[in-house]
């Protein structure tokens, strides 16, 4: 049930599927179209030529039968005047006597239109027949008569068959003896020719719609395959996904942990054990104040002061290391200046950043993910890194802004033992991959050749000059 309901409504994913094979379909339809009307034109081509080829045959056999008729009284017809009634006679013999196959025969009109040979259909001799049309209102007699009179010619039209008494479409080739004012023809039926023409039109439509129906079977189970190809792709990321979110949702929880313990552990070894002096000292102080001794009492007092101030000044670094306030009132160079310069006053390792100024600033988010990512660079050349010269520049260009730490140390170390990138790796990549940015490691063993770590960050990233000075005022308010 709860599978109908999805298919019923589906998610936004399956949606995106969908979307997706919209122009599949769109594009096999129009194949298949394209495919259907081409195959339908070149099979009406090729069956049109059929028919002028099959035609074409029957016409030259017609013309082959009044050469031969015309050959066989040419003798008598030569010779004879015009009003040679017993040539006639002998000449209408022959041809009534000429008659061929199932249907065929000869017929002949006198330009009045008078019928003077008919054999296979008798009573229309001697009767006039001048006007007579077929069934679909096509003269007859008189475009016999008429194509006798320019000498020879073709006609169409229906006629009814001998054999059958059919009516059917008939070819008739006729020649005209002028000095008898005769019309002299024969024709064939032609409703063969036009039966095998409807049998191959109608073979082309049905293989014309096999072949549609069969484009169409197969995107259907192409369509079939990529949607449930993109439903697996989908349900298998998404499960990577809650695989990932949950792998994320921990690290996130760790890396707080690892934080509020760094920060609980300098709290207690540095300002704790500071404090704790301060208190020895005011104590020391206040008991000496008691018995009279004010000499003896400013001793203690200074050094509670000296504590104090160390006190401050690590609650300044702490609070710096959780929150630089100068990357919000100076901008990423100067907080990256005083980042350098503390961490080489505090590990003697030689540190060196050169940047150039922006015409364009970054943006808020930029900022701080450049600064956590230089921050924990630092902070894996310290611990592991065992390099004595580090290098950090900043610029901006063209295509975006970039980074560059280099360092001199042993370089980053694979083998066996190591799986993967350590955390603070994975969280500068997550954090620059947010930004649409890359970040390169380029890491060697031996020689002391080091690491280089290269952060590139889009041009969407850089502000025009007045909205970082907008920026700006909205932090300081």
């Amino acid at each position: 049930m709860r599978r109908l309901r999805t298919l019923i409504r589906p998610n936004y994913a399956q949606k995106i599927s969908l979307l997706a094979t919209l122009p599949l379909v769109v594009a096999v339809t129009a194949i298949a179209a394209l495919v259907a009307y081409q195959a339908q034109t070149l099979a009406e081509r090729e069956i049109q030529a059929l028919e002028r080829q099959l035609l074409s045959a029957k016409k030259a056999e017609l013309r082959n039968y009044v050469t031969q008729a015309r050959n066989g009284f040419a003798h008598i017809y030569g010779p004879a005047a015009p009003d040679d009634e017993e040539a006639k006679t002998r000449v209408a013999q022959i041809l009534a006597a000429m008659i061929y196959g199932q249907d065929g025969f000869f017929f002949v009109y006198d330009y009045d239109g008078n019928n003077l040979v008919s054999p296979r259909q008798t009573e229309f001799i001697n009767r006039n027949w001048e006007g007579l049309t077929d069934s679909q209102g096509i003269p007859v007699v008189d475009e016999f008569i008429r194509l006798a009179r320019q000498g020879a010619g073709w006609h169409s039209f229906m006629w009814e068959k001998p054999s059958t008494g059919e009516e059917a479409q008939m070819v008739a080739y006729v020649v005209g003896l002028q000095d008898w004012r005769w019309a002299v023809g024969t024709g064939v039926f032609i409703d063969d020719v036009l039966a095998s023409v409807a049998a191959s039109r109608a073979e082309t439509q049905l293989r014309v719609r096999r072949t549609f129906l069969y484009i169409g079977a197969i995107a259907l189970a192409a369509l079939l395959v990529v949607f449930g190809s993109g439903m697996v792709i989908n349900i298998r990321e998404r499960r990577l996904a809650d695989a990932k979110l949950k792998e994320l949702t921990q690290r996130v929880f760790d890396a707080q942990e690892e934080e509020r313990g760094r920060v609980a552990r300098e709290l207690h070894d540095g300002i704790s054990q500071i404090l704790v002096g301060v208190r020895y000292a005011l104590d020391n102080a206040r008991r000496k104040l008691a018995r009279g001794d004010k000499e003896g009492a400013e001793p203690p007092l200074d050094k509670g002061i000296d504590h104090l101030g160390t006190a401050i000044t690590e609650v300044r670094r702490i609070s710096r290391d959780l929150r630089p306030g100068v990357l919000d009132d100076l901008g990423l160079g100067p907080a990256l200046k005083s980042l350098t310069d503390d961490f080489r006053e505090r590990t003697g390792i030689e540190t060196e950043f050169t940047t150039v100024v922006f015409r364009n600033r970054l943006d808020q988010n930029s900022k701080i993910a450049l600064y956590r990512i230089a921050q924990e660079a630092l902070t894996n050349i310290e611990r592991h890194s065992g390099a004595t010269r580090v290098s950090i520049d900043l610029r901006g260009h063209k295509k975006g802004a970039t980074m560059r730490i280099a360092d001199n140390g042993r370089g980053i170390r694979s083998g066996p033992g190591k799986t993967g990138p350590g955390l603070g790796l994975r969280n500068m990549q997550e954090r620059i991959e947010q930004l649409d940015g890359t970040l390169r490691i380029l890491s060697s063993r031996g020689a002391q050749t080091g690491t280089v770590i290269e952060v590139s960050l889009p041009l969407s990233h850089l502000l025009p000059p007045q909205e970082d000075a907008t920026q700006k005022r909205k932090v300081s308010s």
